[in-house]
């Protein structure tokens, strides 16, 4: 389904019934990413899942993105759908779009999950992001799969999982050059550390033990900076947690929103 918001086309799926979750997918990623999570989660909740600006079958409008914009996004759809509250679910620049989504619509939210991402990054980063601009540019986005899967997941899992691995080369290779360069130059402007302070609701984060893209460090920073959060570091996984090892990930979030319904 499609609904126009802050001037695009956003591509949804809403499954199930029950409490609000939304859920909010990896760069060069799609909603698909999610699909072992609202599988289990549709059970209980009434799960939306969307492209975020720019992949998938959403639109994808040429220029630099913001975090705010992507906010200002997922607020549209979530009212345009008319949600009164609902639980947060992302990952990687998912996770970085629900905090800058709960510290400006923090009344909308019962709850957050922050999986395999950051709140920060060093000035230095620009230079590692500037460079796979100019790679998807120059040489499209097949130049970009092998290593982005590299950093995704484990040598292991990818020796002896290729199906999820071929699932998401797919979504890789299928995410508009203009899509991925504009999220590109949003991620490494995230720097909102500092306010993580000002979030109230129950907050859980996650990470791969082995995520190199952003690391424990990144997530035990999180988690030290927004008060009454919860820690789960899932072992054998990379940055795609949610992938590489479903169960952990799925006992971790289910969970954590089990004790936040009532």
């Amino acid at each position: 389904m499609k609904v126009k918001t802050n001037g695009i086309e956003l591509n949804y799926t809403v499954e199930g019934s029950g409490p609000w979750v939304v859920m909010s997918h990896s760069l060069a990623c799609d909603l698909h990413m999610w699909d072992p999570q609202a599988a289990l989660l549709a059970k209980s909740y009434t799960v939306l899942r969307f492209d975020t600006r720019g992949h998938g079958k959403s639109d994808a409008p040429s220029g630099a993105y913001t975090f705010e914009t992507l906010s200002d996004d997922a607020k549209a759809l979530i009212d345009a759908l008319g949600i009164e509250s609902c639980h947060w679910v992302g990952l990687s620049m998912g996770g970085m779009i629900g905090q800058v989504f709960a510290l400006r619509h923090p009344a909308l939210l019962r709850s957050l999950v922050l999986a395999d991402t950051s709140s920060r990054y060093p000035a230095e980063a620009r230079n590692l992001w500037d460079s796979r601009i100019a790679t998807a540019r120059e040489k499209g986005m097949d130049a970009l799969v092998e290593g982005t899967l590299a950093r995704w997941f484990t040598d292991g899992f990818r020796s002896s999982n290729r199906e999820v691995c071929a699932r998401v080369e797919a979504m890789i290779r299928s995410t508009p050059v203009a899509g991925y360069v504009g999220c590109c130059h949003a991620i490494p402007t995230i720097n909102v550390t500092q306010r993580l302070k000002e979030i109230k609701c129950p907050t859980l984060v996650i990470v791969g033990e082995q995520d190199a893209g952003t690391p424990v460090e990144m997530a035990r920073e999180i988690h030290v900076a927004t008060p009454g959060s919860e820690l789960v570091i899932i072992p054998s996984a990379a940055h795609l947690s949610n992938l590489e090892q479903p169960e952990a990930f799925n006992q971790a979030l289910s969970g954590f929103l089990a004790k936040r319904v009532n």
